[in-house]
């Protein structure tokens, strides 16, 4: 990594107030003084010694990290700047399913880069998430609406992967036809194509791609996969393929440009039965390729089956409305290798930005936006018309196609470039040109000119305002039969936040009803909540980062290929494998691109039949239904009572499958918060017997520095940049999982279908529609690794481990530690045990987490792995301070359930059952036989800073079984009293 290294420094007092090494100061929580008064509450000599005592002595590593030097916080931006000013931002109308967008500056500065958003977790405590619900709910309603459909999900990871879970899902619901064929549109976009390749090949689906209105006839088909309007821009009405479809059994899926729809027929009111795409174009910028949130929605017959996550309408104990995710139990933490999908992470963020431009501009404002691009494609074509050059369809909403010999093409595309403007080069065809929200006259008179080259005339300013006279009002280029005649975006949330006076206001209201890390520390064990630093945050909104389309020519984008050698050798390092590839754009597909790796790496050396994947019954519950996805049988090996590997059923279940193991599936640190002493002798068991050894990289923050999966016997791993290397997880979403590997899998890795991404791997599989999954955020977990360097994130694993034993280590004398180490050590986080509450005094881990939103928290990870149990990661970003607040709120919640265990305070009626209080609670009457102060102020640190729950316990039960998936009639909202007073 010679190129990535800053100069070498001196040991000058300069040197020293230089402060090249201050962000690892801010970054880490607790200072010099903290740190060694809990290392002696913990009765640990120093740091190191925490880990020798700690972390397996067969595993530790004493080499230094091949990193460079900690930078500072300014250098590293300078550093990035000079690296964006190698990236050119060209007026990209390329198409092919990324548009420019123009987001909102009140969304740019209040949503994304506003922490109280990007720093929130997923919404599993309902109570403390209803902005984000609601926001979340926004965009669903804007799906449903310009889909036609019954019901939409609340975000998936890209639109290639989302047409891919429709293929899954369509196999899943169609009871009526048992075929094995799948046909898509051939003018569908080619990395969806590519991506149900994949999918397809693991399934055991033959995919068909072909013209639907002739192909329909051939066979039969359980699904069918059309693209509306089509790669190309040619708009056809599928209505009879749909109709034929039907008539075989088949289910038809749709890929759909959202800001067409709101000119076009949606294909709900064609026959649609699934509709799949990306919202991307909803305010959200190409970002290279990511992150965005993708959309699917479907008929409501089909609700159960719907992957990813849906936010519904529920109520809370009081009887008033409340939002929550709603049909939980088909996740993959539940449903494991029965799960409808493999995915975790979404991309909430972006989806709630695209729900809040929908908010923003409203219907009237998508009207005049999409009849804007509609009407420059117009001009455009008659523009060119007149010069004698007519479009190949003369249908079309934003996108045109120009069939021309190879030098024509070349020439005018070259062009086209000179004056600041990517086309799509179509190789065998000619040329396509996509308009879009930033496309104006000035580039309509470029392209012009562009086709009538050197010497020859085209339409001058005056000419383009005669052609849109000619044009007239009524102008369209739709279909007659397709021109949309249904309204869309009615409910009042789309129209009364005109002004930006009322739209500040509505975010800021939203944002004051969530708990992020603006507020607190969030606990999550296996999720890493730790710092998401300003400064790694601001590169991603430079235009050089976020405006650039996946597949602008190379030559734009050497910044952007200069930031990815460079991560991928800091990830190299801090991992101990030798290649990466960053296309997976969440850790779901990080674990699906390892698993397809390695079954590929075993069908080069003629072991194609090896099919066995061994996961412990601890695992993650994407690694089980990642597994099913990439065609692997799933042998679960047992743990013991102290939580890890039973290696002996392990090597009976290894040598029982040794002719068809494939890989093993192992979390490192343990999902139980301990590191397994045997790793070495349970990788080389699986080696011994043919396998591969798949290791989630989840928590990978209590390794960095100290131990490498690839130097102890590990073959690939996923990351997740969203947790060890900081980039926020957005609510839900977005999340990066690129894949590291030991060099006999590198040539193994994805690849991409439209870009040659220059390595061995070109032409392999790809797992996401971008050929860097989501480039656009990069530059964080960049900075991150930039900043901490080689001293700060081995100090950082240190800390991290500290944190965890403290809490575990103060915990002790209220709550059980379900797991420790030999040595009584937990690893990053640990697990406490709420089930014996349940026994003796009926409180459950749910009641706990209620009571903790009183007290200013959101809970730990519930549950998982083990039901009735909390499992706390407080990273090592959380000072002493705010850890001793959560210990005190802990062991004060024990100090109440001892109360009920006693009688001496009511077992049903008490401040657990009945958290959280709200202010509606603390107004109305009160009929506990505890105090108020007692319900909402438990500890005397909330009178400096209390955050209040929204609303009241919410009643999962009543919102899945009425189920509502869309935006409530705004008297929902409203106290009855103040709906009549109102009226």
């Amino acid at each position: 990594m010679q190129h990535n290294r800053p100069p070498q420094l001196d040991d000058s007092p300069l040197t020293r107030v230089e402060q090249h090494d201050e962000f690892i100061h801010r970054h880490i929580g607790p200072n010099d003084t903290e740190i060694a008064e809990m290392l002696a509450a913990i009765n640990e000599s120093s740091l190191n010694s925490l880990v020798s005592n700690t972390l397996p002595p067969d595993i530790r590593t004493e080499t230094p990290l091949d990193l460079p030097r900690a930078r500072a916080e300014a250098e590293t931006l300078s550093r990035l700047r000079k690296m964006a000013s190698r990236n050119r931002v060209l007026h990209s109308m390329i198409g092919m399913g990324y548009h420019d967008t123009i987001t909102p500056a009140v969304i740019v500065r209040n949503v994304l880069e506003n922490p109280g958003w990007y720093t929130a977790y997923t919404p599993y405590q309902a109570e403390i998430s209803q902005g984000r619900l609601e926001g979340l709910l926004n965009f669903q309603q804007a799906v449903i609406d310009l889909t036609g459909m019954a019901i939409a999900n609340a975000s998936l990871l890209d639109e290639a992967t989302a047409a891919a879970e429709a293929m899954a899902m369509a196999r899943r619901v169609n009871r009526k036809n048992k075929s094995n064929r799948y046909l898509v549109d051939a003018n569908a976009l080619p990395q969806t194509i590519d991506v149900l390749k994949t999918r397809a090949e693991h399934f055991g689906f033959e995919l068909v791609v072909a013209d639907p209105a002739t192909a329909i006839d051939d066979g039969d088909y359980f699904g069918v996969y059309l693209q509306y309007p089509a790669c190309d821009g040619r708009i056809r009405d599928w209505s009879a393929v749909t109709e034929q479809a039907h008539a075989k059994n088949a289910l038809v899926t749709v890929g759909a440009d959202l800001l067409s729809l709101v000119l076009l027929t949606p294909p709900g009111e064609w026959g649609a039965d699934i509709v799949v795409g990306s919202a991307q174009r909803l305010g959200v910028p190409m970002g290279y390729g990511g992150p965005q949130a993708a959309f699917f929605a479907t008929r409501d017959a089909h609700k159960r089956a719907l992957p990813g996550r849906i936010i519904g309408v529920s109520q809370d104990r009081n009887g008033n409305t409340a939002l929550r995710m709603a049909l939980q139990t088909r996740e993959q933490h539940i449903r494991r290798d029965k799960a409808t999908s493999n995915i975790c992470t979404a991309q909430a963020l972006l989806a709630v930005i695209s729900g809040f431009y929908a908010v923003y501009h409203g219907p009237q404002g998508l009207q005049t936006i999409a009849c804007r691009v509609h009407r420059l494609a117009g001009i455009l074509e008659c523009g060119l018309a007149a010069l004698g050059i007519d479009a190949e369809y003369r249908e079309y909403f934003d996108t045109l196609a120009y069939r021309l010999d190879d030098d024509t093409a070349d020439a005018i595309y070259r062009r086209a470039l000179d004056a600041g403007i990517n086309l799509r080069r179509i190789e065998g065809f000619g040329l396509g040109i996509s308009i879009n929200e930033k496309t104006g006259r000035e580039h309509i008179l470029a392209l012009w000119s562009a086709f009538a080259g050197p010497g020859g005339s085209s339409p001058n300013a005056a000419e383009l305002i005669d052609l849109d006279r000619q044009l007239g009002d009524a102008f369209s280029a739709l279909p007659a039969a397709l021109q949309r005649q249904s309204g869309y975006l009615e409910h009042p949330v789309f129209h009364r936040h005109r002004s930006e006076t009322e739209m500040l206001r509505y975010l800021k209201r939203l944002e004051n009803r969530d708990i992020s890390l603006t507020h607190s520390m969030i606990s999550l064990g296996s999720c890493t909540m730790k710092l998401n630093a300003t400064t790694e945050m601001i590169p991603i909104t430079w235009p050089e980062f976020s405006d650039i389309h996946p597949f602008a020519p190379l030559n734009q984008t050497e910044g952007y290929q200069q930031l990815f050698r460079e991560l991928e050798e800091m990830l190299v390092a801090c991992t101990g494998y030798d290649a990466v590839s960053l296309q997976p754009n969440a850790g779901s597909q990080g674990e699906y691109a390892g698993l397809l790796a390695i079954k590929a790496y075993h069908q080069a050396n003629g072991q194609g039949h090896r099919n066995i994947c061994l996961i412990p019954s601890s695992a993650h519950g994407t690694n089980p239904a990642s597994a099913v996805m990439a065609g692997m049988k799933i042998v679960v090996v047992n743990c013991d009572d102290s939580g890890n590997v039973d290696v002996e059923d392990l090597k009976a279940k290894a040598e029982q499958h040794a002719d068809q193991l494939s890989a093993l599936m192992i979390t490192y640190p343990s999902t139980h918060g301990v590191y397994e002493e045997k790793v070495r002798e349970i990788c080389a068991t699986v080696h011994q017997y043919g396998g591969q050894v798949y290791l989630d990289g989840a928590n990978l923050n209590a390794l960095v520095g100290y131990a490498a999966p690839g130097e102890f016997g590990a073959d690939v791993s996923h990351l997740n940049l969203h947790k060890t290397f900081c980039i926020p997880h957005g609510g839900g979403g977005p999340g990066v999982g690129p894949i590291c590997v030991g060099r006999h899998l590198a040539d193994h890795l994805p690849g991409h279908t439209v870009v040659d991404t220059g390595s061995r791997h070109a032409d392999n599989f790809s797992v996401a529609a971008a050929p860097w999954g989501s480039a656009g955020i990069l530059p964080i977990s960049w900075a991150y690794i930039a900043m901490m360097g080689r001293d700060g994130m081995k100090k950082a694993t240190q800390v991290a481990i500290l944190n965890a034993n403290y809490i575990a280590t103060r915990l002790a004398g209220g709550y059980d530690i379900l797991y420790t180490g030999p040595n009584g050590r937990v690893a990053h986080e640990c697990i406490i045990d709420l089930r014996p509450f349940k026994q003796s005094c009926g409180i459950s881990d749910e009641d706990v987490a209620k009571r903790l939103i009183d007290y200013g928290f959101h809970a730990p990870t519930m549950s998982f792995p083990v039901p009735g149990t909390l499992m706390i990661e407080p990273t090592e970003s959380e000072s002493k301070a705010e850890l001793d607040r959560f210990i005190d709120a802990m062991l004060g919640i024990r100090q109440e359930i001892a109360a009920i265990e006693a009688g001496t305070m009511d077992a049903e009626n008490n401040p657990l059952k009945n958290a959280p209080h709200t202010l509606r609670d603390l107004a109305g009457d009160w009929p506990h036989p505890y105090s108020r102060e007692t319900a909402a102020y438990p500890m005397a640190a909330l009178w400096e800073q209390k955050v209040w729950a929204p609303v009241s316990r919410v009643d999962n039960v009543y919102g899945d079984r009425n189920l509502i998936c869309a935006c409530p009639p705004l008297e929902d909202w409203v106290e009855p009293e103040a709906l009549k007073a109102a009226s």
